[in-house]
This record gives structure tokens, C-alpha cells and sequence, in this order.
């Protein structure tokens, strides 16, 4: 039998990765491509589109010339991508505006707005499901109607970030229910939009886009895309999930009692959901899964593997200048500096808000810190601090997620993202949790590997989710170590202290930048 190839695309924050693999699951060649991140304002965050569908071909002529297949032996791509991000497209199909960002928190007064339209929360929650949050697209558009009418005027449609490279590639414009779910204006019960609560806010239903399933074919790669990227005209192009939830149904979170964790730019804790569960108060997420009879809850931090970076970019040059003169990864140094450090870093403790927080604390005015710094302080300490409270933050997560159903007991956890590639980093989790952390093979890659395999099922490579899973394999196995677990449960107890004890000062920190906004930023 002949070999069969399959590509997932992943439109991430930091930068777009291509992914090509066989039926059997095996990686073949990866590439990613980066790209600037704009903060227009305190609490703004938003990306040229065009930079995505740039990256994208890199990306896609990289992997296909980096493996040398025949491209007539590839079935199928599908794509992944950050989700809540506003794209809005004129007549014509190009971008009227920069893109807004899942982590974008200007939307505020919007979101209060859609929650009194609908009766108050629990009016909003009999709609979808789920509160109105900041990032979610749906206060975009509004925030658009109010601040740049003349540009909303002109929208024809919008769509998410992953939904408009799939539109480059085919010429299609749709999008898929996991990403419909995100943007505050999607009934997850009964995976429609909820024309009553878009009519209640008075928004042009034509804008919205039509809604297909993960699995289903949104379109073919067309004569010109084929042209620019080598991939084969026709190819189908598999609709795909918004990153948070593809990442982990990748991981095999279908059921409940398996614990997914995220370490990707934002930080996700999740749990698979085999029937529609309510969500009492909307305190966390619960959203369609990748196939018609699934579903998925969630938390999302707004800066886990964000907040790294930015400590890697801003306060590790002389890591970066080290790597690139001994030709090695500048995780992995960060990382052994870190490992020398004790668990509890010396009593210093770091809260990763740089973005305001999303989950659990819905506050677009908070603040990073650390917290307890010394002169006794390493850099090493400081490293594993960051490390360590971007963890507590995804326990904090975990924990309101268990709550959500009393009766499941954790069985473990599975890692995924750039964060679960560090050793130290899964023995952190294992022992802040006290339970197995497994890895899977390919979850390090994010959703680019999910997504290649729901491509398949699109195909018709595999007949449904769980044959295309089955390629997986646990490929690292990390046990607690009974001895830190009550230094980490007195860290825990500190970290989970500090929000509230700073939140006044986030608050008068916030109006402060208001009042004297900086030049915009790019990163």
C-alpha cells in the first residue's frame, strides 16, 4: 500500500508551524515561521493578518520541500489556529483592520453590554453557555461598531484567525463549531448560532459565517494556491479546530477523568466531555469538541508560555547570546538554570498577568509580579519562579475544572505544548498536581499534529476520531515525588493569596496607563 501524507497548519500567536506526517502518525518535517505581535495601546494586542498567510506558505513549501514526497501522495491539511481573534473582511475579501487578538482586553464595556441585552448572566448563559469574556470575538465586533463605524459598515463577513488562512488556501469563507464557540455568540448546546442573542444586540446576521463541523471539508486548495505553495490543486482542506480545543482532543481527552494541560502561549486546562454539561455561573469554558457528539470544558490563562518568552526576550539576553554561540536551544539552558534551583525557588513567587488574566480571575487589569525577590535571589531561581507561577496559575484552573464534576477522580495529566518539552517543567506539574504527567508523541508539536490527524479523518484516511488517535503513544511518563509535595502546597497557598491582595493596585495601575497611554509596541 502506498504511503499517505497528511499536513496540519497552526496559526499561532508567536508564529505559524506547518506539520507533515504519515497515516501512522510519524513526523516527516515541521517548520515554523514567527512574526510580530502589535500592542497599540495597554491591553491591546492585535496582528496583520497578512503575516499569517505569509508565514503559511513558508511554512507549507518548507515541510514539503524538507521531506521530498510526492505531493499527488498527500490526502488532506486542516488547520488549527488561536482562536477569539477578529478578522473583518470587506466585499472583496481582504482584511479591513488589523487582526484583534484572543488576548486583546479593550472589550470591557462590550461585554457588560451583551450580558444586560440578554437578561443578565444567567439570561446569556441560557443562550450559549458560556459569559461574555474579554477576548471572546463577540465584544470585538461590537467594540468595532462603536469605535470604527465607517469600517464596520463596510464588513461583509468575519472570521477567526485560522478561518481566514483557510479562506486564502480555498476561497471558501466558513467556520468550525469549536472556534464558533469562542466568540460569545455561539449556542454550544445545540452547535448553531443563536440568532435571538445576535438580534438582541443588533448585529447584521450576514456577517457571521456559516458553521460546519471540525471534520468536514471546508474547501480544495485552488490553482493559484497550488501554484504559490506546491501543494496539490483539489486538496482538501479539513475545517479544523480552534487551538485550545484541537490541541487537546489530540491528546485524547474524549471522555472525563483525564486532565489536559497547555503550555502554549496561552496556558489551557481541560477536560473532554462525552455529553453537554452546564456551566454554573460560567466560571469556566465549555465549548464544542472535533466531532459532532463531543464536547469540551476548559480554562484558559492568558500568558503561560507568553510570559516565558517574554522573560526569555526581555531579561535572558545573555541565554539567547550563549545558544546561538554553542548552537544550542535557549530553553535548554534557561532550563538547567532552573533545575539548580530547589523547588519553591528560594520563596519567590511570580504572577504571570501580563495580559490582564482570563481564567480564573476575569480581570483585564491585572499585573505581572514577583513577589518575595532578594538579594539572595540566582537567576536560576528567578527562572524556576516563572516556571513554577505559571503552574500554580494552571492548577488554580485545574481545580475549578475538577469542581465542575465532583464525581470524576484524575487519573493524570497530559501535557502538551512548548512548555511540556522541558523535563523540569513536567516534574513541576507532576508534583504541584500529585499525579502522573504523561506526554504523547507529537503533542510537543501543539495543534499543527492534531489538526494534520483530523485531516485525515476529513479525508477519509480514518473512519473518526478515535481511529485517528490511536496513532498516539505515551512517550515520557513523569511520577510526583511525595517529598515536594508540601513545598509546593505551601507555594500554592502563597500564589493563590496574592491576587487578591494586589488587585487594588492592579486597578489604580490600570487607570494610570489609561490616562498616560505608552507608544505602541511590537514584539
Amino acid at each position: 500500500m502506498a504511503r499517505a501524507y497528511l499536513m496540519g497548519l497552526d496559526i499561532g500567536t508567536s508564529g505559524t508551524k506547518a506539520l507533515l506526517i504519515d497515516e501512522r502518525g510519524e513526523i516527516l518535517a515541521s517548520h515554523t515561521e514567527e512574526y510580530p505581535l502589535a500592542i497599540p495601546a495597554p491591553g491591546w494586542a492585535e496582528q496583520d493578518a497578512l503575516h499569517w498567510w505569509q508565514a503559511s506558505q513558508v511554512c507549507i513549501r518548507s515541510v514539503l520541500r524538507s521531506a521530498a514526497i510526492d505531493p499527488a501522495a498527500l490526502k488532506g491539511i486542516s488547520l488549527s489556529g488561536q482562536m477569539h481573534g477578529l478578522v473583518p473582511l470587506d466585499g472583496a475579501g481582504e482584511p479591513l483592520r488589523p487582526a484583534i487578538l484572543w488576548c486583546d482586553q479593550r472589550t470591557e464595556a462590550e461585554c457588560a453590554d451583551t450580558v444586560r441585552a440578554a437578561g443578565g448572566l444567567d439570561g446569556l448563559l441560557a443562550c450559549t453557555n458560556n459569559s461574555m469574556l474579554t477576548g471572546y470575538t463577540g465584544g470585538k465586533l461590537l467594540w468595532m461598531r462603536k469605535h470604527e463605524p465607517d469600517l464596520f459598515a463596510r464588513m461583509r463577513i468575519f472570521l477567526n484567525p485560522k478561518d481566514y488562512i483557510l479562506y486564502r488556501l480555498t476561497g471558501e469563507q466558513s467556520t468550525e463549531v469549536s472556534d464558533a464557540s469562542g466568540t460569545g455568540f455561539f449556542d454550544v448546546r445545540t452547535r448553531r448560532w443563536h440568532d435571538g442573542l445576535i438580534a438582541k444586540l443588533g448585529l447584521p446576521r450576514s456577517i457571521f459565517p456559516r458553521c460546519l463541523e471540525s471534520a468536514d471539508v471546508a474547501g480544495r486548495v485552488t490553482t493559484q494556491v497550488a501554484a504559490a505553495t506546491g501543494l496539490p490543486q483539489g486538496l482538501p482542506v479539513v475545517a479544523g479546530g480552534g487551538d485550545a480545543v484541537i490541541q487537546t482532543t489530540g491528546m485524547g481527552l474524549v471522555s472525563p477523568g483525564i486532565v489536559g494541560v497547555v503550555i502554549g502561549t496561552s496556558g489551557v486546562v481541560a477536560m473532554g466531555l462525552d455529553d453537554f454539561a452546564p456551566n454554573p455561573g460560567g466560571k469556566l469554558q465549555v465549548f464544542c469538541g472535533n466531532a459532532p457528539s463531543l464536547w469540551h470544558a476548559m480554562g484558559v490563562t492568558l500568558a503561560a508560555g507568553g510570559s516565558y518568552r517574554w522573560y526569555r526576550d526581555t531579561l535572558c539576553g545573555q541565554e539567547v547570546a550563549q545558544a546561538a554561540q554553542q548552537g544550542r536551544g535557549v530553553y535548554d539552558i534557561m532550563g538547567e538554570a532552573a533545575a539548580a534551583s530547589a523547588p519553591g525557588a528560594g520563596q519567590l513567587i511570580f504572577l504571570p498577568y501580563l495580559q490582564g488574566e482570563r481564567c480564573p480571575y476575569p480581570d483585564p487589569a491585572a499585573r505581572g509580579a514577583f513577589v518575595g525577590l532578594s538579594l539572595a535571589h540566582t537567576k536560576g531561581d528567578i527562572t524556576r519562579a516563572v516556571m513554577e507561577g505559571i503552574s500554580c496559575s494552571l492548577k488554580q484552573v485545574g481545580d475549578l475544572l475538577l469542581g465542575l464534576l465532583p464525581r470524576v477522580t484524575p487519573k493524570h495529566i497530559i501535557a502538551s505544548g512548548g512548555g511540556a518539552a522541558s523535563p523540569l517543567w513536567r516534574q513541576i506539574l507532576a508534583d504541584l498536581y500529585q499525579l502522573p504527567v504523561h506526554t504523547l508523541a507529537g503533542n510537543t508539536e501543539g495543534g499543527a499534529y492534531s489538526a494534520a490527524l483530523l485531516a485525515g479523518v476529513g479525508a477519509g484516511l480514518y473512519k473518526d476520531l478515535g481511529e485517528a488517535f490511536s496513532v498516539l503513544h505515551t512517550e515520557h511518563r513523569v511520577e510526583p515525588i511525595p517529598a515536594n509535595a508540601a513545598v509546593y502546597q505551601h507555594v500554592f497557598t502563597l500564589y493563590s493569596g496574592l491576587y487578591s491582595q494586589l488587585q487594588p493596585a492592579y486597578a489604580q495601575i490600570d487607570r494610570a496607563a489609561r490616562e498616560n497611554p505608552a507608544p505602541a509596541i511590537y514584539k
